[in-house]
């Protein structure tokens, strides 16, 4: 009842706001004139331009930008490698990334900013032509799936303000957009391109789409495969999609897309540093392996009431299966894996499975409207999610085989877990152009949350008896606000500012301790905060882009597990929050063309070049943490002021490119500074690689390539050309433990033709 009242609501909101009267809105496009356009989702934004990263319009869509820091990345102007989904390449240009590397086939991205944990994107809203393809936004934020890079078209990423249109996130968006045939202006083109590399890597992309004045359409199949750069890191990934958009009339579109993909990787665990230092490529596993299948699909309409209000709804699904089976002793690293005398065999491996199971619905509309002499712009939307996860995992209980075998020895998985999420959300954002010229606009907004998380089910066997879940079910229902403002300074530049809140909620782990050995707090909360930004960005004329800013996070109701003590002088872990965290830094990006600037019609060629600078420092606040000393004693100390972990504070990216004619030259130089990999702030690395230091790496990349004519190319490129060796992050668990360093160099070769 409560989600039809949301909807009715909405709806009967739109039908007012579609026969509002409007004004045209005046933006500034790639060559700073002024201009009257509405930009459509996919096929405006930087189209027609030869560079790989922008600046987003005020308004794509149904969606506003203005005052955000936003950027936007066009996958057909990197010059690096997309085959393998090389993220230090393909974000370069986008400040303060931090990147996770252990996973060199590209299927596994892991992204982050602002000392935030870039554990597969789980900080950020990740989405799909607009819609959510993380294993759960709201209890398991996981991108197990992300899309590959050949067929995207442009990557969208928001920070600060992103929360009042996208939710529970305090990184920000990111969105990849597909491919969906509008950017070809035939009824039919062949795309193909095949690379080869190092390490044994194979890539087959293959595409076919087309449009016409009533429709257009694309359809993909990828597949990739290689031996992996370590031991025990073979893989392969095959993903397949289509999409078919109808006119009916000039204002009424219909869009329905599949996607199916599936992934299998060998996982050669992690090292110690003693044993990084020996050989990074050597691996101490071969048991351990990983399987995704996810499928997503999506019926998106839009419709266009007038040249200044449309309306745009989406239907999605999302049915994802993540497996991994391995040997993962408490021991970690340190315990071999090999054959046990007493069987003659290996040891059984531990299975973990999970099925999830998510729909939604979501409703934007962007109308136009005037006020006196000004305009003004509102974006209004709702939101209904159901989602469901079905968790097992048989500990031991695996086969004793080296392959890939999800096989339960007895048939009884030992944990049967069920999660579900529901929620329902409205939002509103509006830009006020302020001034004789509308130089000044303001961007209030506002977003209300309803979610219920609930978790149930059996946590194991103690003596033949089930060990049921401590039932949790957590319903609450808030606003968060937020403004933005942007001041035009000239045709090309501008201040910007935000100041939003934002959230993310408690998480499925969080709702499945053990009862056994802990108790989670009746009043657990959500983890709430807010970004603020300041920056100054625009392009002059066609030689100098460039986005500086400074930024401020703060992260409170950290959730984490504190010792308590019974009465009866047993122990048992606390799950509740424990602290917050403070993030402040600066974000800069400056991309320079010497020869635009001082040598106009140069015949010698094209040269341009970047810095992108990210300084971030990242600390605790009030962290409480309670442990038990050698005389079983409860000791109580305060992570205040540590630093956050897996948060370096200086991330530096740099290119150079040369053109001439159909042939340009890219070399990349990305620096990461130290960071630690644990709370405490443990220097000295452990004895089982999972805590100590992560230390500073620099990393060079070349790619080259040469375009005969608009149908035929060839790009070839040497990725960490000098052959560092280094680590990104140390792993507790799965797919470690321990250090899990990523690849040295490597080379690959493609050739893409398209008819």
């Amino acid at each position: 009842m409560f989600r039809k009242q949301l909807l009715t609501a909405a709806l009967c909101i739109l039908n007012i706001l579609a026969n509002s009267q409007a004004q045209p809105r005046v933006f500034h496009d790639d060559s700073t004139k002024p201009v009257t356009k509405y930009l459509n989702d996919i096929t405006v934004v930087g189209r027609y331009s030869k560079s790989d990263i922008q600046q987003m319009p005020e308004i794509v869509g149904t969606s506003i930008y203005a005052g955000k820091k936003n950027a936007l990345i066009v996958l057909d102007n990197v010059n690096g490698n997309v085959v393998t989904n090389t993220m230090r390449q393909v974000v370069a240009k986008i400040p303060g990334i931090q990147i996770w590397e252990s996973d060199g086939s590209g299927i596994q991205i892991g992204i982050a900013a602002r000392g935030l944990s870039p554990n597969r994107s789980w900080e950020f809203n990740v989405r799909q032509n607009g819609y959510d393809i993380a294993a759960d936004p709201y209890g398991y934020p996981e991108a197990y799936y992300n899309p590959q890079l050949q067929a995207v078209q442009r990557i969208e990423v928001v920070r600060g303000q992103g929360s009042l249109q996208y939710g529970p996130q305090f990184g920000g968006l990111v969105n990849y957009i597909l491919r969906n045939g509008s950017e070809i202006n035939k009824p039919f083109e062949f795309e193909s391109q095949q690379t080869t590399g190092s390490n044994g890597l194979f890539n087959s992309y293959n595409a076919l789409g087309g449009e016409t004045k009533k429709y257009h359409y694309y359809a993909f199949f990828d597949h990739r495969n290689a031996d992996g750069y370590r031991q025990n890191s073979r893989y392969y990934t095959n993903s397949g999609f289509g999409t078919f958009t109808f006119r009916f009339t000039p204002q009424f579109s219909l869009s329905a897309e599949l996607m199916r993909n599936n992934i299998r990787s060998q996982q050669p665990g992690g090292l110690t540093d003693a044993q990084l230092k020996q050989d990074t490529r050597q691996s101490f596993r071969s048991r351990n392996w990983f399987d995704i299948t996810w499928t997503t699909a999506a019926l998106i309409s839009n419709y266009q009431f007038n040249d200044h209000a449309k309306l745009n709804v989406k239907l999605f699904a999302v049915h994802g299966d993540r497996n991994s089976v391995g040997f993962m002793p408490s021991a970690g690293i340190l315990a071999a894996d090999s054959i046990n005398p007493g069987t003659g065999v290996y040891n059984p491996r531990n299975l973990n499975t999970d099925q999830y199971r998510n729909y939604g619905l979501e409703l934007r509309y962007l109308g136009d409207y005037a006020i006196g002499k000004n305009t003004g712009s509102l974006s209004v939307g709702g939101r209904l999610y159901t989602g469901s996860t079905y968790r097992y995992a048989a500990d031991g209980k695996g086969s004793t085989g080296k392959g890939y075998d999800m096989t339960v020895s007895d048939g009884i998985w030992a944990r049967d877990i069920d999660f579900s999420t529901v929620n329902a959300a409205l939002h509103a954002e509006n830009i006020f152009r302020i001034g004789e010229k509308e130089k000044l606009l303001l961007i209030p907004g506002f977003r209300y949350e309803f979610i219920t998380g609930k978790a149930s089910g059996r946590n194991g066997f103690s003596g033949g008896t089930e060990i049921r879940l401590q039932n949790q079910q957590r319903s609450r229902g808030f606003i968060l606000g937020g403004i933005g403002a942007e001041y035009h300074l000239t045709k090309g530049t501008e201040i910007y500012g935000n100041l939003t809140q934002a959230y993310r909620p408690v998480q499925f782990a969080d709702l499945t301790a053990p009862p056994t050995t802990d108790v989670i707090d009746e009043n657990l909360q959500d983890a709430k905060g807010y970004n603020a930004d300041l920056g100054y960005r625009g392009k002059i004329s066609n030689y100098l882009f460039f986005d500086v800013s400074a930024f401020y996070l703060r992260y409170n109701n950290r959730i984490g597990v504190v010792l308590q003590q019974r009465a009866d002088g047993s122990f048992y872990n606390y799950r509740t929050n424990v602290g917050s965290s403070n993030s402040r830094g600066i974000e800069s990006l400056i991309e320079f063309n010497p020869v635009k600037a001082f040598l106009p019609g140069s015949k010698w060629g094209d040269i341009s070049f970047f810095v992108s600078y990210g300084y971030t420092n990242a600390r605790y606040g009030n962290f409480k943490v309670i442990t038990k000393n050698s005389s079983s004693q409860l000791v109580e100390s305060n992570l205040k002021n540590k630093k956050v972990e897996n948060a370096p504070e200086q991330l530096i990216r740099g290119g150079l490119t040369y053109t001439y004619k159909g042939f340009s030259l890219t070399a990349q130089l990305s620096y990461a500074g130290a960071a630690f990999a644990d709370a405490n702030n443990t220097a000295a690395a452990s004895a089982n690689g999972q805590n100590g230091l992560i230390p500073a790496y620099t990393i060079t990349d070349l790619t080259a390539v040469y375009r005969f004519s608009k149908q035929l190319h060839i790009k070839a490129g040497i990725n960490n050309l000098g052959n560092e060796t280094y680590f990104t992050r140390r792993a507790g668990g799965y797919p470690g433990p321990g250090a899990l360093p990523a690849d040295g160099r490597s080379f690959f070769l493609s050739a893409g033709i398209k008819l």
